[in-house]
């Protein structure tokens, strides 16, 4: 029997306003409305499908305060995880957004009307201390402070939505199970017990039996569950992953397993995050719930320290096991022991006995050089999936941004690196210079803040899918801010796939340089006024804070700038 959603009834949103669909529909085509960013596009799906119940909306401001602090809604309800639609100041003053007032949420993708949010508040977060509470520090090296910092608006809007429609989807669709759905599918086959399993990447042998050990000493079924929205910049596609999970299920004993896809946006945030994750599964039905070493945990800070302990986050989930009412399952490590051909915990095998393992450094390390990877680590069908996506370094696409001045020299260096790659050969190599994508000489045109934003997501799109395909893409716009450079940097590292290396170079050539030797004299528009907004002269350029790499062509040949960007990707193994 299915456990209880979380709250006592599950908020599938879609189901309760169907009969009133098409009157919404019509009403929406009447409504302001907002176009939603990917991670509101993934929250809004686990509202209105109950994945998230029970929430019935965006937080407003009573309960995202009472979360921050306490891990709890207003009325008391453990829920963990803040659930906010962020909008600027512009947006507000443009759509006269004020309590009452009913909205459209649009999907990015296709532009359909999925919601309507009646607004309770606007009011303005404190996102340092959001950071603190929720991630634990305020140290943008967790993508999800670094989220904070670079993309989240400077409003929330609180309010409840009604369901218009679910999101389409057209990937793994077979796959996609709202709650009510996957609970129907567990009464249907009679399973009582459903150990869910959480993971944002690729599953090997150990995974199995890790899973189906726990499966059979609570004669229960699995439910492999993993992430499919948005996850750590870096990880592995989720078209690549889900070859990988389809492959392994076979391995498991017949009738066992079951895999559905879950359109989370994952936070990374240890602790906090688990517990979330328990009251996501627990609102899909499962009974049981795996619970990892260091879950979720995002890496190393700022000081080369882990975020979060080890078990913390085994232990948070410990702390609210009666009111999570799902039965936590820690996660034991996993090791080979080639004597007898199989996988025991580690702390169960005895003194003296040898075992064998493969650290994902390791792993990535054999599928970037194609080395062998031993069939006791892994599946054929696993590890054909992963080299097929993700091809020897050699072979990847990667990404150069130039970023600086007008008149740097940023494109000259841009172009002789062109032909420097297309002399070495081996990829196809493409060059987007200018501040749009469009147009290379969009650099004497005014831009606003916003419409520099657009060319440079833009600029990160087309350079991420070229870097997909395996090009060199060189990418040279002024990119003053370093908001715009880091959201380029996190499209090209989440989308780009095997292609999702990408390298900052700051041509630091001083402003004096680079007006001196104008030519075209748009430094001197500039300060007449003919042209407004240009950086440098009445706009900001803000230095980058972790480029890969400084030059300057006052000290520096452009050369002998060109072969410091080939050594650094000669030591990534790119070249």
């Amino acid at each position: 029997m299915a456990n209880v959603p979380h709250g006592g009834v599950l908020k599938d949103l879609v189901a309760r306003d169907s009969q009133i669909s098409s009157r919404l529909r019509d009403e929406a085509a009447e409504l302001p409305d907002i176009v939603l960013t990917e991670r509101q596009l993934c929250d809004l799906e686990l509202i209105t499908n109950g994945g998230f119940s029970p929430l019935e909306g965006f937080m407003n401001e009573k309960d995202y305060k009472s979360v921050v602090d306490d891990l709890r809604l207003a009325d008391g309800t453990l829920f963990p995880m803040p659930i906010t639609l962020d909008v600027s100041k512009a947006t507000l003053d443009e759509l006269k957004i004020a309590a009452g007032s009913r909205l459209v949420l649009r999907d990015p993708r296709d532009d359909e009307a999925l919601s309507i949010l009646t607004v309770e508040d606007v009011y303005r977060p404190n996102l340092v201390k959001e950071a603190e509470k929720v991630f634990g520090a305020d140290d943008p090296a967790h993508p999800s402070v670094a989220y904070l910092r670079n993309r989240v608006q400077d409003f929330y809007i609180g309010g409840t939505v009604q369901a218009i429609q679910a999101p389409n989807h057209f990937d793994y669709v077979a796959l996609r199970y709202t709650p009510a759905e996957l609970r129907s599918h567990f009464k249907k086959l009679a399973w009582r017990k459903v150990v869910a399993f959480q993971t944002r990447n690729p599953m090997h042998r150990a995974h199995r039996e890790l899973t189906v050990r726990a499966a059979r000493q609570r004669q229960a079924n699995v439910l492999i569950h993993p992430v499919v929205g948005l996850t750590k910049p870096g990880d592995v596609d989720h078209y690549t992953r889900v070859r990988v999970y389809e492959a392994i299920m076979a391995k498991y004993p017949n009738g066992m397993g079951h895999l559905a896809l879950l359109p989370l946006a994952m936070r990374m945030a240890g602790p906090r995050e688990a517990v979330w994750h328990a009251i996501i599964r627990k609102n899909f039905g499962a009974t049981h719930f795996i619970v990892g070493r260091d879950h979720a945990g995002p890496g190393k800070n700022s000081e080369g320290k882990d975020f979060y302990g080890p078990y913390d986050a085994q232990d948070l989930v410990t702390k609210y096991h009666e009111e999570l009412e799902i039965e936590m399952v820690p996660f034991q490590q996993m090791t080979y022991l080639p004597s007898t051909d199989e996988y025991q915990p580690v702390d169960e095998v005895p003194k003296g006995v040898q075992t064998l393992d493969i650290s994902g450094t390791e792993l990535r390390r054999r599928l970037r050089t194609g080395a062998s990877i031993p069939d006791w680590f892994s599946y054929d069908a696993v590890v054909k999936t992963l080299r097929e996506s993700y091809p020897p370094r050699d072979k990847q696409g990667f990404v150069i941004f130039l970023t600086g001045l007008y008149n740097s020299g940023k494109d000259t260096i841009a172009k002789a690196l062109q032909v420097t790659f297309n002399q070495q050969g081996g990829r196809s190599v493409s060059l987007l210079l200018g501040e749009n994508v469009r147009d290379e000489s969009s650099i004497d045109k005014s831009y606003t803040l916003e419409e520099q934003r657009e060319n440079a997501q833009r600029i990160a799109f087309v350079s991420a899918e070229l870097a997909r395909a395996g090009a060199a893409v060189i990418a040279a716009p002024v990119a003053p801010l370093e908001s715009t450079r880091q959201s380029v940097k996190d499209t090209v590292l989440h989308s780009g796939g095997a292609g999702g290396n990408f390298f900052l170079i700051h041509v630091a050539t001083p402003l004096e340089r680079c007006e001196r030797t104008d030519r075209r004299g748009i430094y001197a528009r500039a300060r007449k006024g003919d042209i407004k907004g240009f950086v440098g002269v009445d706009a900001t350029y803000e230095k980058p804070e972790r480029a890969d790499l400084v030059v300057d062509v006052t000290t520096q040949s452009i050369p002998g700038i060109v072969h410091s960007i080939v050594l650094l990707l000669e030591a990534s193994s790119l070249l």
